[in-house]
């Protein structure tokens, strides 16, 4: 996992790998949740050391995204449901939600981001 890379003059990256946190960092799911706390704690110490660069540092947190390889669209239609039902949104995410989201993170308009932990998953698990 890559976490600096080729900058532009304009001190924004031109290629940006994000890590990948998870709601289950907040919900206290086991080991699987500690290590996406631990990545969330590293994403803050690496925005203090990258910052001055013009570089930031965050993670994109989805929640339920179908079509894709972590749920492998196995989930049994209650477990899919309530998935669904936990989201303001009443709907699943899609990759290109998170691909919006990473793309505008790597964009100038998102500067002044860094250290932060952004959820893209329909309001199941709020922030501040």
């Amino acid at each position: 996992m890559s976490s600096t890379s080729t900058v532009r003059e304009s001190g924004r990256p031109a290629r940006t790998t994000s890590p990948i946190g998870s709601i289950a960092a907040d919900k206290g799911a086991g080991s699987y949740g500690a290590a996406k706390a631990a990545v969330a704690s590293w994403n803050v110490d690496l925005a203090r050391q990258v910052g001055a660069r013009g570089i930031t540092a965050n993670i994109v947190s989805p929640g339920y995204i179908a079509d894709t390889e972590f749920f492998r669209d196995k989930l049994t239609a209650e477990r899919r449901a309530a998935l669904l039902d936990a989201a303001m949104t009443k709907r699943a995410g899609a990759p290109a939600d998170i691909a919006a989201t990473v793309r505008f993170l790597a964009s100038p308009g998102a500067r002044q981001i860094t250290g932060q932990t952004v959820a893209v998953n329909g309001g199941e698990w709020t922030t501040r």
